[in-house]
């Protein structure tokens, strides 16, 4: 018998679990036979509560739409069934040794609304707390997704926003990560956070350079104006516009004539990537920025942001 070495106790016989365990190899009949791994199970898609995902295996397409129970706004809650969804599409990559969906889209199921932006309300508590590893940790689940999408995951598919409604805040950001955005001619689009003080923190500047003039980001960002879908199809923001009502139908339309010039836009995503990056690295520091500067805030400012959240509150009961 052998002695374990730390208690001065007989040391158990091993069986063929633990020969299993530590080789990979069992005993039969005295000869040793490797066991072979268990194959992976297929990927399955979890159960949602703020997020419906529709996927459409014949066309290529997953289909993911943002219905949360109460504010329409970024809650953590929200953003973690959300990349849920981005961890679903990689691993059923990794097990199909292909990506099943050439096309991801992301909308929503509320009427007139895409989504109106960050949790306000939690950002005022964890402000008030003077909070800052809350504040980050809001902020960088925010980018960590947007990253994945801008750089599509690193496969070869198509990303798109659909927006039906007010894309405000963090809802345009969203949209913003995305290849292609079509837009519904009553949607809206703002970036209302320099009205209490703040700005876009979660990829806007970014995510408009590559779409428009350093110069213009700048301004729409200081403006706090709403734009309409027309104004931002014209500035080269919105890539399709779309009647109402028109939403899915346009998507779909895209979808058929971009298979006809699929290779040559992945192609030009690749181009764009190496000429226009927007590294992981540079939108988690920009969060540095914009957590320091809502650290600043005073009430008047969180009063303002205040009456903007009960202002998206009347959006949902209304």
């Amino acid at each position: 018998m052998f002695m374990n070495a730390l208690s001065g106790q007989s040391a158990a016989p091993q069986d063929a679990t633990s020969l299993q365990g530590r080789s990979g190899l069992i005993e039969n009949g005295g000869t040793a036979r490797r066991l072979q791994p268990a194959a992976p199970e297929r990927p399955v898609l979890p159960s949602f509560s703020d997020l419906e995902v529709v996927e459409d295996a014949e066309a290529g397409v997953l289909w993911q739409y943002m219905a949360p129970r109460g504010r329409p706004s970024f809650t953590l809650n929200l953003l973690g069934e959300m990349t849920a969804t981005l961890d679903y599409i990689s691993r059923r990559a990794a097990f199909e040794g292909a990506c099943p969906f050439e096309f991801v889209v992301t909308g929503s199921r509320l009427p007139g609304i895409y989504n109106l932006g960050g949790d306000l309300a939690s950002f005022m508590e964890l402000i008030r707390a003077g909070d800052r590893a809350g504040l980050l940790h809001y902020a960088r689940a925010c980018v960590d997704g947007q990253h994945r999408r801008a750089t599509n995951l690193n496969l070869p598919i198509c990303t798109i926003s659909l927006v039906q409604g007010d894309a405000l805040g963090g809802g345009f950001e969203c949209a913003l990560a995305d290849d292609v955005i079509i837009a519904e001619r009553s949607a809206k689009f703002g970036l209302p956070e320099i009205l209490f003080g703040l700005f876009p923190g979660m990829g806007a500047y970014s995510f408009l350079s590559r779409r428009v003039s350093p110069a213009y980001a700048e301004r729409l960002i200081l403006s706090g104006r709403v734009y309409s879908a027309e104004e931002m199809h014209e500035a080269g923001i919105v890539d399709v516009l779309v009647e109402d009502g028109e939403g899915e139908s346009g998507v779909h339309d895209f979808i058929r004539r971009e298979r006809r010039q699929l290779r040559t836009r992945r192609a030009l995503q690749r181009i764009r990537e190496r000429v226009h990056p927007v590294s992981h690295e540079e939108l988690v520091d920009i969060t540095e920025v914009w957590v320091d500067s809502a650290l600043t805030l005073g009430e008047p400012e969180l009063r303002r942001m205040a009456r903007l959240a009960a202002a998206q509150d009347r959006r949902v009961r209304d």
